[in-house]
């Protein structure tokens, strides 16, 4: 039984390991952690017994040795819907807001999804969800919080159905006002219904916020610039800068809809029934509500609700919503099936083998919802640059607005209002703010219609900066497929290697068990010990049998041959003598080759191959497929050796898809699980999960994050260009509002056109 407490306030590392070592000390403990990075506390306790004595003295000795940390137990983690989200500025302080409310351990407010994901503690709940709706309301009372629950696509397409329709209207009645005579009591009427019909909402706004003492928000600057331009009487322009704003606005929310939607559609493999068979009938239950041996019924164009094995039925299925990949495959009884796909052909009956809650489809979905989680440099330096940006422009404006008159008395103040009101429209940094999220949000989006799952937007920046790629040889670079293509020495090494392999899963074992094609008497194993690195010891019979590799012979002193064959060798011995070696070979990929070719085209210099095979065979093998170095023959410690002693030579990736690369993938700075239906341990590892096992997918996700990475810089860059050139130009007065207009929504939907590129597949 693994206990976490979150430690608030702790920042002293010397400090945390202090605590480590005096909890570690106690009886009643049998292992803890202190992690100073996350503040997060893991302890085993040595029995099940009064662990709420235990948690009391734990508490007491963190807060003897730091009376000023806080201990907690780790929070709920709770996701809210903030509808009608339209200002990825105010997405920003809204979150910040929130992360200095009262028992909030953590807060992302996710523009680009609309969603606000916090931590605390469960007795916190309610009330830190009625707080966080306050917040909302007080920044943007327009926004509604609901629970991921509510569906809500058919409500958004009725929003935009109403604003276009609005738009329209208030287009031709503009136009129509165009044909009456400027300065004519009709014609300025008529503009001016135009303008309210356009406008209200926008001046409502500004005035609510104004009430509650924010200013300077987009709401603001747009009614304060449009309502000096109908005092100063230029109705026509007021009405049009209005128009042109709400047009503006309407692309940019279709927009950042579209990528949205694009998103959600792309994870729409959510099963929302199950057909389970229960004494004897078919009842339809929710797939949380399906057992582990429950059996399943799938009928033909229906997603695969949770993860099992075939029991009848033969059938094809489409993958591609899970590898990216349009190809079907067929399955038979006793294969195995990831719920998310769908069964395109025959009536299959499944034996279900996980609960959804650990299903292929949950893992996946739990990957996406969460790869807003973690902000990018890049968005930290864009939300605290806007804090300090608009405040300066504010009070420029303010300076050309009293002291342009003063310096050139040729200009007078209404013409100097409207320069600072133009230079004011520009100031909102709202193009920066949207674009930026959104260009890793598509970034994230294009690779998983490519069956590459990435987590978080700091892994996207982190992949454009790869370096060197360090791969595991078996199911990586290899097929994993093996076959004993040749037995050396006695015949009989078949038979007690496959008695010794018996209970094993790995691939080697398989391929023993595969040749020996004949039925164990199980009865006759007595002991079966596992020798890490070396192989296997069993008591067969009254014999003691030895199966394993040369570090195993030598371990026991048993003399063997020299063999040169190309292959994995297993030596079998019997009472400590050799008795045959068995050659077994695995096949490579199809794609390694190209693969690593790939990976040098896109700037990775070290492509390095880490085996616990020989060195002749991981040397042929490394040959073949272009490898740069190769390590073998390595313990799964050794392995984490390596690759520590490569990381300072730059941003390292490390490919591999067995348990035992686990603790590999967390270490290396990314870490790539191959194929979605691998080790549940590597794919939680690791930060890229390749749905399938697609060698090249690798190079593919380092080119598509380095694209990312340059149209983030490119929206960078020009929204900054574009704002600071215009802002400079308005102050001498060469701007007017239609310009003052462009650099703000026409810059934004600019950034947003170009982001969405990166949703192609």
């Amino acid at each position: 039984m693994k206990l976490e407490l979150i430690l608030n306030g702790l920042d002293c590392a010397h400090c945390a390991a202090e605590i480590e070592e005096k909890i570690q000390n106690l009886d009643e403990i049998q292992e803890a952690h202190v992690d100073f990075m996350s503040k997060k506390l893991t302890y085993v306790p040595a029995s099940d017994k009064n662990l709420e004595g235990l948690k009391k003295n734990i508490v007491k000795i963190i807060v003897d040795m730091e009376p000023d940390v806080k201990v907690t137990e780790k929070g709920e983690t709770v996701s809210l819907l903030f509808k009608g989200l339209d200002c990825a500025h105010c997405a920003a302080e809204i979150e910040e807001e929130i992360c200095k409310i009262s028992g909030v351990e953590s807060c992302v407010v996710d523009f680009m999804s609309t969603t606000c994901t916090f931590t605390c503690q469960s007795t916190d709940l309610a009330r830190v969800e009625q707080e966080i709706r306050k917040v909302v309301h007080l920044h943007e009372p327009d926004v509604v919080v609901e629970t991921m629950t509510t569906n809500k696509k058919e409500e958004e397409q009725k929003d935009f159905k109403k604003a276009l329709l609005r738009i329209l209207i208030g287009a031709a009645i503009f136009i129509v006002g165009l044909f009456q005579p400027e300065t004519s009591t009709l014609g300025i009427a008529i503009v001016l219904i135009a303008y309210l019909l356009l406008g209200y909402d926008v001046v409502l706004k500004a005035i609510r916020n104004i009430l509650k003492g924010q200013l300077f928000d987009e709401n603001f600057l747009m009614s304060l610039a449009t309502i000096v331009a109908i005092l100063i009487q230029d109705y026509r322009e007021a009405v049009a800068v209005m128009l042109f704003y709400q047009v503006g606005e309407y692309f940019q929310e279709r927009a950042v809809y579209s990528s949205r939607k694009s998103i959600s559609d792309l994870m729409d493999i959510r099963p929302d029934i199950a057909h389970v068979i229960r004494d004897g009938e078919t009842i339809d239950c929710a797939p949380e509500q399906v057992n582990i041996d429950d059996v399943v019924v799938v009928k033909p164009g229906e997603r695969i609700p949770l993860d099992g094995i075939v029991k009848t039925g033969i059938s094809s299925l489409d993958t591609s919503s899970l590898t990216g990949e349009s190809l079907e495959r067929d399955v038979e009884v006793g294969d195995e099936v990831l719920s998310g796909c769908v069964n395109l052909r025959g009536l299959l009956e499944i034996t279900v083998t996980k609960p959804y809650s650990e299903s292929t489809v949950t893992k996946i979905l739990e990957l996406v919802e969460n790869t807003s989680s973690r902000k990018t440099k890049s968005e930290n330096f864009i939300t605290k640059f806007s804090k300090v940006y608009t405040p300066i422009v504010v009070v420029l404006a303010g300076i050309i607005a009293v002291g342009l008159p003063i310096v050139s008395p040729g200009i007078s103040y209404s013409e100097s209002i409207e320069r600072a009101c133009a230079f004011l429209v520009i100031s909102c940094p709202c193009a920066l703010v949207i674009s930026i999220p959104l260009g890793f949000f598509a970034g994230i989006g294009g690779l998983s219609k490519n069956g590459i799952l990435v987590k978080g937007s700091t892994v996207i920046e982190n992949l454009s900066q790869i370096k060197q790629m360090v791969f595991d040889k078996t199911g990586t670079i290899t097929k994993g497929k093996f076959g004993v293509s040749k037995i050396v020495g006695d015949p009989s090494a078949i038979e007690y290697a496959a008695y010794a392999e018996s209970n094993s899963t790995h691939p080697i074992a398989k391929s023993i068990l595969n040749a020996y094609d004949a039925n164990l008497d199980m009865k006759r194993i007595k002991e079966v010990e596992e020798i890490a690195g070396h192989g296997i010891r069993i008591l067969l019979d009254q014999d003691t049998i030895l199966v394993g590799n040369a570090k195993l012979m030598d371990q026991f002193q048993i003399a063997y041959p020299v063999i040169d064959e190309l292959g994995t060798l297993v030596y079998v011995a019997k009472n400590k003598e050799y008795i045959g070696t068995l050659v077994i070979n695995d096949q490579l990929k199809e794609d390694s080759s190209r693969a690593i070719q790939m990976l040098k085209y896109a700037g990775v210099n070290n492509c390095v191959m880490l085996t616990g095979d020989r060195k002749a065979v991981a040397e042929h093998i490394a040959k073949e497929v272009g490898i740069d170095s190769v390590y073998s023959e390595c313990l799964p410690d050794q392995k984490v050796n390596v690759v520590e002693s490569l990381l300072p030579n730059g941003k390292l990736g490390f490919a591999g898809d067995g348990i035992n690369d686990a603790p590999v993938l967390a270490l290396a700075d990314l870490g790539f699980a191959m194929g979605g239906v691998g080790s549940d341990a590597a794919i939680e590892a690791a930060d890229v999960v390749i749905m399938d096992d697609n060698l090249t997918k690798i190079p593919l996700a380092i080119n598509r994050s380095k694209k990312t990475m340059r149209i983030v810089n490119q929206n960078i860059v020009g929204a900054l260009a574009v704002k600071l050139i215009v802002l400079a130009l308005s102050g001498f007065g060469f701007v007017n509002m239609w310009l003052a207009i462009f650099a703000d929504v026409g810059v934004s939907v600019i950034a947003i056109l170009n982001s969405i590129r990166l949703l192609k597949k």
